[in-house]
C-alpha cells in the first residue's frame, strides 16, 4: 500500500486523502445523528418516567437502524395540491448547508501526517456563516411548496427568526476574531493553548472577558438557529400541527429531520472550536502537535468529547424548558442581542487598543 501511494503524485495523493477525509467525516456526522437521535429519545423518556426504546438490539442500540430502515420504506405521498418542484427540492437543502461546513472544521491535529481538517480556509468562519445561511431556503421553500396555510405559517415564522438570530449569531464572533487576529479556525484552536479549570482557555477567562458574553449570545442564537427548544417556533406542534413539514413524509420528512440534527451538530463543533479550545486539553501535552499516530486519535476524541457534552445540552433543555412565544423570540433577538453584540464589539476592540498601547 506504502509503494502504490509513493507513486502518485503529489496532486493525486491530496485528492485521495482528501476524499477519505470527506467520507470519514460524513459516516461520523451520520453516526453520531443517528445516536444522538436514540440519546434524546432515552433521555426523554427518563426525565418523563418512561422507559423509551429499548427492544431493537442490546440496549436499543440498533433503534437508529430500524428507523432507517421504516424511513426508506415507508410510502411516499406527495399531494396532489402541492408546488412539486419546491416541495421535492426543499428537504435535499435541508441537509447540504450543514454537511458542506464540515469541510473547515478542524477536528483533530494530525493523523498520520494528515491534517484533520479538509479544507483549511483561511477565511473559514465566513464560508461557515455563508454556509449557514443557505439552510433558511429550506424551510421557507418547505412551507411555500405545501401550499397550505399552516406549513406556509412555519416557513414565515422561520425566516424572519433565522435572519434575526444570524445576524446577532455573527456579531457574537467577531470579538473572538478581534482577539485571535485570523479568520482561520486553526488558528482559533492553536490561540486557546493553555486552559483554565482544565477546560476553559486562558483567554476566554483571563484575556478578554467579553468573550464570556459572545459565548452566551452565539449559545442561545445557535438554539434559534437550529429551531429547538425554547426557539422552536416554526413546528410549534400545537399551535402549527408540525408547521414547514406537515406535507412530507418517508425520506423527504427524515431529511428534514437529518438537516436539524445535522445543523445541531454543526453549531456544537463550532462552539468546541470558537471557545473550548477544538481538539486540545491541558494534559499529557495534548496542546501540541500531534507527532504520533496514537496522540492524533486522542485528539480527535478529545474534539468529539466536546462535541458530545453540548449535543447532550440540547437535548436536555429541549426537554426541560417551555417555549417563548413569537414576539419574546424577536424581542430577545432584535432589542437584546444585536444591540449587546455591537456593544461587546465596541468593548473588545477598546480593550485590544489599549492593551496594544501599555
Amino acid at each position: 500500500m506504502t509503494d502504490w501511494l509513493n507513486h502518485l503524485s503529489d496532486l493525486q495523493q491530496f485528492a485521495l486523502f482528501t476524499a477519505a477525509k470527506a467520507v470519514g467525516a460524513f459516516a461520523v456526522m451520520m453516526t453520531i445523528f443517528a445516536y444522538t437521535v436514540l440519546a434524546e429519545r432515552r433521555i426523554c423518556a427518563f426525565i418523563q418516567g418512561r422507559v423509551g426504546p429499548n427492544r431493537a438490539g442490546p440496549f436499543g442500540l440498533l433503534q437508529p437502524a430500524a428507523d432507517g430502515v421504516k424511513a426508506f420504506f415507508k410510502e411516499e405521498m406527495t399531494p396532489a395540491h402541492v408546488r412539486k418542484v419546491f416541495y421535492v427540492l426543499a428537504p435535499m437543502i435541508a441537509l447540504i448547508p450543514a454537511v458542506l461546513n464540515l469541510a473547515v472544521i478542524p477536528f483533530g491535529s494530525n493523523l498520520n501526517g494528515q491534517p484533520m481538517v479538509l479544507a483549511d480556509l483561511n477565511v473559514g468562519i465566513l464560508y461557515t456563516f455563508g454556509i449557514v445561511s443557505l439552510s433558511v431556503y429550506s424551510i421557507v421553500l418547505a412551507g411555500y411548496a405545501a401550499n397550505s396555510k399552516y406549513p406556509f405559517l412555519g416557513g414565515i415564522r422561520s425566516s424572519a427568526q433565522l435572519i434575526s438570530y444570524e445576524i446577532a449569531m455573527g456579531m457574537s464572533v467577531i470579538p473572538i476574531f478581534l482577539c485571535v487576529g485570523d479568520l482561520n479556525l486553526s488558528s482559533v484552536i492553536r490561540a486557546q493553548a493553555g486552559t483554565q479549570l482544565g477546560f476553559l482557555p486562558n483567554w476566554f477567562v483571563l484575556q478578554s472577558p467579553m468573550t464570556f458574553l459572545a459565548f452566551c449570545i452565539f449559545l442561545v442564537s445557535a438554539f434559534a438557529e437550529t429551531n429547538r427548544t425554547p426557539f422552536d417556533l416554526p413546528e410549534a406542534e400545537q399551535e402549527l400541527a408540525g408547521g414547514y413539514n406537515i406535507e412530507y413524509s418517508s425520506i423527504k420528512f427524515a431529511m428534514f429531520f437529518m438537516g436539524e440534527y445535522a445543523n445541531m451538530i454543526l453549531v456544537s463543533a463550532m462552539m468546541v472550536t470558537l471557545f473550548f479550545g477544538g481538539w486540545t486539553l491541558p494534559w499529557f501535552g495534548l496542546d501540541q502537535p500531534a507527532t504520533t499516530l496514537l496522540l492524533g486519535v486522542v485528539h480527535i476524541g478529545v474534539f468529539l468529547a466536546k462535541l458530545f457534552a453540548f449535543l447532550l445540552m440540547f437535548i436536555w433543555v429541549r426537554w426541560m424548558w417551555p417555549r417563548f412565544r413569537y414576539d419574546q423570540l424577536m424581542d430577545l433577538g432584535w432589542r437584546r442581542f444585536i444591540p449587546v453584540a455591537l456593544a461587546n464589539i465596541l468593548v473588545t476592540a477598546v480593550w485590544l487598543w489599549w492593551k496594544s498601547g501599555k
